[in-house]
């Protein structure tokens, strides 16, 4: 499965500096956003201690040069998951000592949610406000819980959603790397199939847009980093009252089999028996365009 993807990160309109941090691992399929909190440098500081700390881990284990972190993963995930889950709990312990570290550092902190596709699952780990959507068939669908008091308020019923939108509370969080030696992590396995495009972005852009407006600038825009930067504009067009982050993944068809083949070898002559002719990556027979096989 081919993986086109893309990302934007902006201070916004608001705010003195920008505690957002994004990896894009590419030959990995490995897409890891975070959004830091503690002021001052020290959120961007969490934030790209995050970002590394899970990049780096996953990348350095699976090349054999180091030994994996580690911690208590369900056994019934897959390799990739568990490997996500040790790599962000890795991450929180270095936060949770940094911020121990200095009394000014206390209180720093920051989100993660990390996207990683292997064969065509996708393995999701979560944790804090920062969100992961997937856009198939011009649906939009928020993948992650929000770990934060309004959002928990809205799911005991004690806000409705619009109040929750306008709530002073919206940037207290539940749940955050570094707040506790120990984190609970969010994990999820979800199958793809081709055209799924996947989304990560910190609250700058959900606090900014509304779904239906990410999903529309996902349906109309198909090149992911352009999709990216095109949200991160909408969202500071709209007041960028926060940094905003997107990362945008887009899986992509690819052909096997026998037709790919033929494609590939025919491609630009026109075969005398048979009257079939391969141009321009278009199988016709007699004038009749082939129709495409419904998935890949």
């Amino acid at each position: 499965m081919e993986i086109e993807s893309g990302g934007a990160t902006h201070v916004g309109r608001i705010r003195p500096n920008n505690e957002d941090s994004y990896r894009i691992v590419a030959p990995l399929n490995l897409f890891v956003l975070s959004d830091g909190m503690g002021g001052e440098a020290y959120g961007e500081e969490a934030s790209a201690l995050a970002v590394e700390t899970v990049a780096e881990h996953c990348t350095e284990t699976l090349k054999g040069s180091l030994t994996p972190f580690q911690h208590r993963a369900s056994p019934e995930l897959s390799a990739e998951t568990r490997l996500l889950v040790n790599a962000v709990r890795l991450a929180n312990r270095k936060i949770h000592e940094a911020a121990q570290a200095s009394a000014e550092h206390h209180g720093m902190g920051a989100t993660m949610t990390a996207a990683w596709v292997v064969d065509q699952r996708l393995s999701l780990v979560h944790v804090g406000d920062s969100r992961a959507y997937l856009f198939r068939a011009g649906n939009l669908v928020q993948l992650t819980q929000d770990h934060s008091l309004v959002a928990e308020q809205v799911r005991r019923g004690m806000l409705t959603p619009q109040q929750a939108e306008n709530s002073e509370m919206q940037s207290v969080l539940l749940r955050a790397l570094g707040a506790r030696a120990e984190v609970e992590v969010d994990t999820e396995e979800i199958p793809l199939i081709p055209n799924d495009i996947l989304l990560l972005c910190s609250d700058g852009l959900t606090r900014m847009l509304t779904e239906p407006e990410i999903a529309t600038t996902l349906g109309l825009e198909r090149d992911a980093r352009r999709a990216a930067e095109r949200l991160v504009f909408l969202a500071n067009d709209a007041g960028g009252f926060d940094n905003v982050t997107v990362v945008v993944a887009r899986l992509k068809k690819t052909w096997d089999g026998w037709l790919a083949r033929l494609l590939r070898g025919s491609r630009g002559r026109r075969r005398s028996e048979g009257g079939e002719t391969a141009s321009g990556g278009r199988l016709t027979r007699g004038g009749r365009r082939l129709r495409w096989p419904s998935s890949a």
